[in-house]
Order: C-alpha cells, then sequence, then structure tokens
C-alpha cells in the first residue's frame, strides 16, 4: 500500500492556497467551496458536446457537466484556451456512484488540453472545469467518444455488424452474447488490443474459436466461427495480428461467414459494442453567438424556458417572463447556458435572449437604495438614489429591476408598489 497517494494538479493548487493561508480569506475559501457546488449543481448533457464559455476572475468560478458514459467507450475530452498561456484550467473526471459518493478517476495535466479515458464503468461521470484564481479567459471544451479497442476484423473484408447483443437465439430460449461481424469466407479476424492468447480450442456452439486476454485489462475477448484458428496457446499478439479467418463453423453452419466477437469478465458476458463501435459521432457546431459571452442578458420573449439540458425535450427548471435578467455563462448548438440572478442555472434557447439596453426610463418618486442584488435582505447598498432621479431600466427579476443611474452605476431596484 503506497504511503502518499498522489495529488491530482486541482488538489495540488488547493493545497497550496492553504499553505499559503489563503483558505482563510474570502476569495481562496470560494474557491475552495466552488470545487464541490460546481459538483452538486452539475447540469445534465449528452455526448457528443461542445461548449464555448468564459471564465471572470471576479467571479471566482467553476463549471461541472454530468453526462452517462457506457464501459468500454474511450472518451476524449479536449479544452482550449485563450490566453494560451497563464491561464490555467484544472480538468478533473468523476465517476459518481451515487448522489453522496464520487471520485476523481482521471485529470488532464497542467496544460490541460486532453484527456483520454477508458470507461470501466457504465453510469454517470461528471467534468468540472475550475479556473485558478485572478485568471480570465475564454475556453472551448469538447467531449466526444470512440472505441477502446480496434475492430477486430480486418478492413480488407469490408465487415459490417449484422447482429447485436441481446438480440433472440433458439426461438427465444437464449439471448445473443455478443456481436456478429459479418465478412466474406476466409477474411482475417484480427487482434483488437495487444496481449496473449488464452486458448485455441473447438465448441459445439462457437466452432473454432480463439480466447485472448487484452494486455492490462481484467476481461477476456472471444473470437469465435472460425475457419481457421492461426494462434497457438501463450502466443504474445499485436494490435492488427491476425487470429483467425472469418467462417461459419460451430452451430453458424447454415448462416453466412461471419466472426461471433464477445468479451467476458468475471461476472459473465458484456456487451461488447461500445469497444469496438466505429460510428464516432462529432458534437454540433456551436451556432448561438459568442458575443454575449460573460454579458448580462435578459430573455426576449414570454414564457422562455430555461432547461436543464440543451434539448427541448428535456425538463423546464422555470419559465421566465419577458425582460428577465441572465448571465450567460457559455455557449453550446444553438442554446446559451445562463444563470439567474438566484444562481439558478440552466440552458436556454439563444434566439430567446438578446443583450441588455435601455428598455425604458422611470423616475424615483422616494430615495431609494441601489442594491448589488436583487433582494432586499441579502442586497448591499451601492448607492442611493434620490428622488425625482431617472434610471435606465434594462431588464427585471422577480420583483427587482435592473437599472443604469445617470453616473452610469448599475444595480438593482425594488419595485415602486
Amino acid at each position: 500500500m503506497a504511503l502518499f497517494k498522489k495529488m491530482s494538479p486541482h488538489d495540488a493548487y488547493a493545497q497550496r492556497l492553504k499553505d499559503a493561508g489563503l483558505d482563510r480569506s474570502s476569495m481562496g475559501s470560494t474557491w475552495l467551496q466552488k470545487s464541490e457546488t460546481s459538483i452538486t449543481d452539475a447540469l445534465n448533457i449528452d455526448i457528443p458536446y461542445k461548449e464555448t464559455g468564459y471564465f471572470s476572475a471576479e467571479k471566482i468560478p467553476a463549471t461541472a457537466l454530468r453526462f452517462e458514459a457506457r464501459r468500454g467507450q474511450k472518451l476524449h475530452i479536449n479544452l482550449s484556451k485563450k490566453p494560451s498561456q497563464n491561464f490555467t484550467i484544472y480538468l478533473d473526471l468523476l465517476e459518481e456512484r451515487d448522489a453522496n459518493s464520487r471520485k476523481v478517476i482521471a485529470s488532464a495535466d497542467t496544460l490541460g488540453l486532453l484527456l483520454n479515458y477508458e470507461v470501466k464503468t457504465t453510469g454517470k461521470y461528471i467534468l468540472r472545469l475550475h479556473p485558478e484564481l485572478l485568471r480570465s479567459g475564454e475556453y472551448t471544451l469538447s467531449i466526444s467518444t470512440g472505441p477502446s479497442l480496434s475492430f477486430p476484423v480486418s478492413a480488407a473484408g469490408k465487415p459490417n455488424i449484422g447482429s447485436f447483443w441481446g438480440d433472440g437465439r433458439d426461438n427465444g430460449g437464449r439471448k445473443h452474447e455478443g456481436i456478429d461481424i459479418f465478412a466474406p469466407k476466409l477474411t482475417p479476424a484480427i487482434a483488437a488490443a495487444e496481449g496473449t492468447v488464452t486458448n485455441v480450442t473447438e465448441n459445439k456452439l462457437g466452432g473454432l474459436v480463439v480466447f485472448m486476454r487484452p494486455e492490462s485489462r481484467d476481461y477476456t475477448l472471444y473470437y469465435a466461427h472460425l475457419d481457421k484458428q492461426l494462434v497457438q496457446n501463450g502466443q504474445n499478439v499485436r494490435i492488427g495480428d491476425t487470429i483467425g479467418l472469418v467462417g461459419n463453423t460451430g452451430n453458424a453452419r447454415t448462416t453466412p461467414a461471419h466472426l461471433h466477437f464477445g468479451i467476458y469478465t468475471s461476472g459473465g458476458a458484456i456487451d461488447p459494442l461500445p469497444f469496438v463501435d466505429r460510428s464516432i459521432k462529432q458534437p454540433k457546431a456551436i451556432s448561438a453567438k459568442l458575443d454575449l459571452l460573460n454579458a448580462t442578458a435578459r430573455t426576449a420573449n414570454a414564457n422562455t424556458r430555461l432547461y436543464v439540458q440543451p434539448n427541448e425535450k428535456a425538463m423546464v427548471k422555470t419559465t421566465l417572463p419577458v425582460s428577465t435578467v441572465l448571465q450567460i455563462e457559455a455557449a453550446t448548438d444553438g442554446w446559451y447556458k445562463a444563470s439567474l440572478p438566484d444562481g439558478t442555472l440552466g440552458y436556454v434557447y439563444s434566439k430567446n435572449v438578446t443583450s441588455t439596453t435601455t428598455l425604458r426610463k422611470a423616475n424615483i418618486n422616494s430615495n431609494r437604495p441601489l442594491l448589488d442584488f436583487p433582494d432586499s435582505l441579502n442586497g448591499a447598498r451601492k448607492a442611493t438614489l434620490a428622488a425625482g432621479q431617472q434610471v435606465n431600466i434594462q431588464g427585471s427579476f422577480r420583483n427587482y429591476f435592473l437599472v443604469t443611474d445617470k453616473n452610469d452605476n448599475t444595480g438593482w431596484i425594488e419595485a415602486e408598489r
């Protein structure tokens, strides 16, 4: 057992803040708190996914995204930054075991550019982006998936998957525990990973079969219905080496030539498709305008919906009146990731959002405090607006107006009753 566990770059930075006593400062304690609250408040997405956002140092920001991934997939996470130098974003991938149990399983290095991870367990994952203190900048994040293994049939045979995991067999008496990859007879069946051949044998269902154990993995690959076996027990193979030739031996005698490809763990067979699926989807291009990033905006239409995901079929968090003030955090596809003044975070369709300009002018009837937050109990006074003073109303939130006074001070005033 190791006495010392290597820290992630994020945790190492957090420790440096503590060592310097900054955890006792407002700025440092807020940064450390955001490490946890960003994960708790993670928004749900579907992958592939791409977003461009802006981190403003004065807000001490962090963001997190939750998504599902399947065992055998390989996550490809790419992060680009502007400026590229002197602007560190800590990138951490966490496995969410339940609502109260999460574990960091991978981290990008301090350059924060690329993170590849082979998914070991089907379930929910959280990606956290957390910039260091006193640094502002733009970022673009993309998350996509691909196979963690090479395809087990030579491309020369133009192979195609014709039967999938769970398909019925023997008139519904059993389920297919693998995938069938069809290709012309004698097409090479090839090693999908570096590893060792563990068994070359024959059985009633699979005919001529080969088992191989990929290096540093906890499962075994199964090649069945081979016309010929071209490896021996104990043989080490590299990716692309020929294991055997595609055929139709065993119970496939009456079917076209194909490779039955399976994966077995200590708990039994698992679906091999995510391990070898060649259909890689790319994230949608961002069509939402980026000029509103890090800007205060407002809803342009009545009944604008704030969703939990950037998808009109997703659950609606809340419905917003026209001119409701929003802070634009990021853009993805045709959506904005936006926060309300009370911190509620979600996705809004970009066409329902516009920049804040003067909606109308109004005169103050009595001396009023100009607040930094739309709440008379928790908002701090930025200035006092004298009776008769004219203000420009830019938007609203609940019973408050966002206004600018004659001195260009911006803040909130309670609507007069």
